[in-house]
């Protein structure tokens, strides 16, 4: 007696398994994604594309400002230059303080934007010849390009405050750099700043900002008050940039020297401490414009200032202030509230 078994497919009984159910699917799964699953990979993809950038501008931005959270000062070469007259000249008022002129020149020698250093000596006995020598060594030095800045004192004849705005022969560039040598202002800060006066070449560019405002009036005779850094800092406004750390064409020079008034020139040269405001009022009414400050960490070195020998009081300034306008005749100061900054330097935009 035989047996007949027979074999049924699961297609004709309709019996199924999860096992085959999966080989089944494998068999059949296309390589072809749906256009739904394809839309969700390049969305998961864009977002993957954007926290990675995020995460990389944090880093870099944490990492660009550890420098400073650290007391590093990264120093950055400077590629500013004039398009007609190359750099800038650092005119540098001094005062019988040669170790500290000494570390003023070795300074600026340093920038790279430095054309040529001058330094307007006041003094009634010339620079020693061991000085001279020893200060064209230092720019020698101190200098990192191939063209040397060109170094010269600026003997003057008489002792008096007019004379560190005697015009200066052969000058290679436009842009004067007036500063003190006290006055140490950072390589890359004076490099923005002379771009900055490059958009204005007309007016002063500084870091020490002044105002003034009229404080009474009494029988038609107006009394202005000089404001110093806590004025400006509170009322948010200023109208001049002091000449111990400021940018100017060397037009004013001239300016200064030959057309302005010679009252006043022997008015500055009894009081010895209104130089840097009659240079503003020089700047203003040449331009009638405001001058503009450049936001920028300078530092003073030495025991005591040119500022502090020469009276800067508040009673001193005040009296400078009022009896050169009465002297010009006219009050040509300009008030403004605007500030160069750099964007490098700021933590937001």
């Amino acid at each position: 007696m035989s047996t007949l078994i027979m074999i049924r497919s699961d297609a004709e009984d309709g019996f199924s398994s999860p096992a085959k159910e999966k080989a089944a699917n494998r068999r059949n799964r296309s390589p072809i994604l749906s256009p739904r699953r394809a839309k969700q990979l390049v969305g998961v993809s864009k977002i993957k594309l954007l926290f990675a950038f995020c995460a990389f501008s944090i880093a870099f931005f944490i990492t660009s400002r550890l420098s400073s959270f650290m007391g590093w000062i990264p120093h950055h070469a400077s590629s500013v230059s004039s398009p007609s007259r190359g750099g800038y000249t650092v005119l540098i008022n001094t005062w019988k303080r040669n170790s500290v002129l000494k570390q003023a020149v070795a300074h600026y020698a340093s920038c790279h934007g430095a054309d040529a250093i001058h330094v307007a000596w006041s003094e009634s006995e010339p620079p020693s010849e061991k000085l001279k020598t020893h200060l064209h060594k230092i720019v020698i030095l101190k200098s990192q390009k191939a063209h040397k800045p060109n170094f010269r004192f600026e003997i003057n004849a008489k002792d008096g405050s007019n004379s560190r705005f005697k015009p200066i022969k052969d000058l290679r560039t436009d842009a004067i750099f007036s500063v003190d040598d006290d006055v140490i202002v950072p390589c890359p800060t004076l490099d923005f700043a002379f771009t900055v006066w490059q958009g204005a070449p007309s007016t002063m560019v500084g870091f020490v900002p002044r105002m003034h405002w009229l404080d009474k009036e009494q029988s038609n005779v107006a009394y202005y008050r000089y404001g110093g850094w806590w004025s400006v800092w509170w009322m948010g406004t200023y109208s001049m940039v002091l000449s111990k750390a400021a940018f100017f064409h060397r037009k004013y020079l001239d300016l200064y020297t030959y057309d302005m008034s010679p009252s006043i020139h022997n008015y500055i040269s009894k009081e010895r401490s209104c130089e840097d405001i009659a240079m503003s009022l020089v700047v203003a009414n040449a331009t009638v414009a405001p001058p503009i400050w450049v936001k920028g960490k300078i530092h003073e070195i030495g025991a005591s200032g040119i500022s502090s020998l020469r009276g800067h009081n508040s009673d001193n300034r005040n009296k400078c202030l009022n009896d050169l306008i009465s002297l010009y005749g006219t009050l040509p100061l300009v008030s403004t509230n605007v500030k160069a900054v750099s964007s490098r330097n700021e933590w937001l935009w």
